[in-house]
């Protein structure tokens, strides 16, 4: 499995009995940690991807203004009816999180690239 980590979400999204069984908030959580677990078993470095997808849970946090312990899932499940619409609000939380992210990234390189000397 060659594949980038939001490649296989988009594919968990498009297919979730394939991968969880049932469209639910839960289910996908414990399937993204049992992944992380076997990632860290096998020493595999974590990618950019896996990286930026640790920020969700404080991205969370401050995008719903709550200082909380409980797991981006249950955070995600506050604000849905049940398991089935927390699955599918996962999903426009996490391209909201992406966007914003790229946003603040490029932001980031813009400002970097602004400092420098310019040539003459």
């Amino acid at each position: 499995m060659n594949q980038g980590f939001y490649q296989l979400l988009w594919q968990i999204q498009q297919k979730p009995g394939l991968y969880i069984g049932e469209p639910s908030i839960n289910e996908l959580y414990m399937f993204i940690q049992g992944y992380n677990f076997a990632r860290r078993e096998l020493k595999i470095v974590p990618s950019g991807e896996e990286s930026e997808f640790r920020e969700f849970q404080f991205w969370l946090q401050k995008k719903f203004n709550l200082q909380t312990s409980q797991s981006w899932s249950q955070l995600i499940l506050l604000t849905s009816l049940n398991e089935q619409e927390g699955f599918y609000r996962f999903f426009e939380l996490l391209e909201e999180f992406r966007h914003s992210h790229a946003k603040s990234g490029y932001q980031e390189y813009q400002m970097k690239v602004e400092s420098l000397p310019m040539a003459a």
